[in-house]
């Protein structure tokens, strides 16, 4: 890497790892749920953003919410489908769930697999606890703090996870399959040795950092905090980071989160450097 990374990190005050096999199973309902509309023909709404919504969206979110809330009843949860109501991010507290029910809709939608369910929790500001849920695909990703980052394909046990060592002849870069490659994503990576561009839809990008197939993925343009909190959790705890870029692409500390709007900047999911 050609800065070097510093881990800024509020003390965590709890351990969550005896509330993590109820959150992959809370996300495996709500996969279910999303597959029985994705072997349908549904119908495709719009946001008041102008961004997609399925019946598969809907259906996710009431698995999902009152599984949490029943789970961990004194933690607010924030959901992309109800995150404009009265969770504003001055008043989830220190504590505070993150959910995108359904990532990756623009890939749902080109029915090519890569979509997947996210549910992450924040503690003073990190992400302490990351799930993620591809059904097409039968993969989870899960973690609850540092060492604890697994892989589940199937109905196989969870097989331990962590990030590698970049390759000394070039890192592997995930790209969008929904997002087109632009000019300052070319000046970010001129200054790699990139060996290959791997395409991914959806966070599940921050799972395949976290076992270690590659090694780098930037995001140089506006999501959402929930997309990014369950990855995020799990990439820490394999022994990886995601870190702000400012405005001229340069490290900017660690991701943030309960910032306005929940909305993130241009950041880098970063395996383990050379």
């Amino acid at each position: 890497m050609s800065d070097r990374i510093h881990h800024r990190k509020s003390p965590v005050t709890q351990d969550y790892t005896d509330i993590l096999p109820a959150v992959a199973e809370i996300a495996r309902r709500a996969g279910a749920a999303i597959m029985e509309i994705y072997r349908t023909d549904f119908d495709v709404e719009r946001k008041d953003d102008g961004s997609p919504l399925t019946l598969a969206d809907t259906a996710s979110e009431a698995e999902i919410l009152p599984a949490l809330a029943a789970l961990t009843p004194d933690i607010p949860i924030v959901s992309e489908e109800s995150a404009e109501t009265n969770m504003t991010p001055d008043k989830v507290g220190r504590r505070f769930w993150l959910v995108d029910p359904l990532d990756g809709t623009r890939e749902f939608l080109k029915r090519n697999d890569e979509f997947c369910v996210s549910i992450g929790l924040i503690d003073n500001g990190v992400p302490v606890l990351g799930v993620l849920y591809g059904p097409a695909l039968d993969v989870a990703y899960a973690a609850a703090g540092p060492g604890t980052a697994t892989r589940t394909l199937g109905n196989g046990a969870p097989q331990p996870i962590g990030c590698r060592t970049a390759p000394a002849d070039g890192i592997d870069v995930l790209a969008s399959r929904s997002h087109r490659v632009d000019a300052d994503l070319e000046t970010f990576l001129a200054a790699y040795t990139v060996r290959e561009r791997v395409p991914q839809g959806s966070a599940l990008k921050f799972g395949r950092i976290a076992a270690g197939e590659v090694d780098l993925y930037p995001r140089l343009g506006p999501t959402m905090e929930w997309d990014t909190a369950g990855g995020h959790a799990i990439v820490l705890a394999a022994g990886g980071s995601v870190l702000s870029l400012d405005s001229k692409f340069h490290l900017d500390g660690p991701l943030q989160y309960a910032k306005a709007k929940y909305l993130n900047g241009n950041f880098l999911v970063a395996g383990l450097p050379a």
